[in-house]
Order: structure tokens, then sequence, then C-alpha cells
């Protein structure tokens, strides 16, 4: 078992003299579920996408259990999963045909078996044969999901997971995400706007503030350091 499921060294990112992400350094160990807050442009797209091997750091390293993600990212990727409610799969095709195609991406067993349950699972079951670009904004979220968890990923990464979702689907989203956590002892990352929701889901904060670590520790530590018990609370004085 890793003993930490991400850790980064002094990441930063810089596009036209412009620094994004400005050295970020995290360790984050292996199983529970992480929130990253932050306000929009204060880093946190950036900082997923290079955890994701998806942008080159321009300084720093990174650690996916305990492994560089610059010298074996192959192996790594092959355990982690992404989903957000702003990248589309491909319109043209039923979510099925788009769902075979991610499972023989993963090279998922019984993949046919995989994706049907995880659609009655999710409750989308009826829209297997509906092709993806006619689904509304809270289906395409529940079919990403069941996506990003095809592999059964020991790295989660959820940029806004119940975004365009109601209620009710949004708080039955949060417990069947914390239910997968358990069950495979994986680590699940999430970004979000909702502060309730990283408030019930999550143990341990990270803040990103124009690139830097503003916070990185437990939930009480933050509510203690800020003699809050609310997110809503902090980020309203920070705010003034």
């Amino acid at each position: 078992m890793p003993k930490t499921s991400i850790r980064t060294k002094n990441l930063s990112k810089t596009y036209d003299n412009k620094t994004v992400v400005s050295n970020v350094s995290i360790n984050l160990p292996y199983g529970g579920v992480f929130g990253v807050l932050g306000k929009n442009g204060a880093g946190k797209t950036t900082f997923l996408a290079m955890l994701m091997g998806l942008i080159t750091p321009s300084e720093g390293e990174i650690f996916i259990f305990d492994k560089s993600l610059k010298f074996h990212k192959y192996e790594i990727l092959k355990n982690i999963n992404f989903q957000s409610p702003y990248i589309d799969l491909p319109k043209k095709i039923t979510v099925m045909q788009n769902l075979i195609f991610y499972a023989r991406l993963y090279d998922v067993i019984d993949r046919k078996k995989k994706i049907l349950k995880l659609s009655e699972d999710l409750f989308i079951t009826d829209l297997l044969d509906n092709i993806y670009g006619t689904l509304s904004s809270g289906q395409k979220t529940r079919v990403n999901l069941c996506k990003a968890l095809l592999n059964d990923p020991k790295l989660l990464l959820l940029d806004e997971p119940t975004a365009s979702l109601d209620v009710s689907t949004s708080e039955f989203i949060r417990k069947y995400i914390k239910s997968f956590q358990k069950k495979n002892n994986s680590t699940i990352l999430i970004t979000s706007h909702n502060l309730e929701e990283i408030e019930k889901m999550c143990s341990h904060i990270i803040f990103l503030d124009k690139g830097k670590i503003k916070f990185d520790g437990k939930k009480n530590e933050l509510f203690k350091q800020n003699k809050s018990s609310s997110l809503k609370d902090i980020f309203l004085k920070d705010d003034k």
C-alpha cells in the first residue's frame, strides 16, 4: 500500500510570465476524501491538470502513489480517473458506445457487466442507447461519473461532481462517492464551488489563493484557526 496518494514538491506553472500555480507542496496520505477550494483563477484547474499529466509543470515534481509522474506516467494513469461537467465525452455516439470505449481504454474486465452495474447504481440505464450530445447537463454529469468509476480508480479527481444535479440526486451522489471510497480504500480529491459539499465530504482541505497554498490541513484545524464552524463564514470573512 502506498504511503501517500499525492505528493508535490515546489510545483509551479507559468504562462507568458504569469504564474498560475506557485511553489505548491502538498503531502496527502493514501485513502480519504480531500477538498481543494479557491476562487475562480486560484489555480485549481491547472493544479488538477498537472496531476493528470495533461500539463507539464514549469518547475517542481509530482509523485502519485509514491512514484514520479514524470517517470511512471503510464502505470499511474491506469489507476486514476477524472470527472468534470465541463468536459464532454464524444457527442455523436451513444452513452453505451462511450462507456465501452473508455472501459477498453482502461482494460476493464467484463466491461459490459461493469457498465450495466454502474449504470444501475447511477440511474442512467435508460440513457445507454441515447446519443450523448442529446443529454441534459445533469444527465451528462451522471454519465461522466460512471465513466470515471469504470476502472475502480485508486485516485479519483472530481471537479464539481454534483454540478447541474437537483438536491436529492446531489445528496445521493455524495453518499455514493463516499461509499465507493470506503469500499475501495481509494483517494478522492474534489474541487467544488459548493462549500457545503466540501464541508460534508472532506476531512482535509487545501485552500489555493492566486496559485499559492493559503491553508493545507484538517477541516477541524481550519475551523479552529478561524474560530468558525462553517466554510461559508470563513470565505465571507475572507472577502471583507
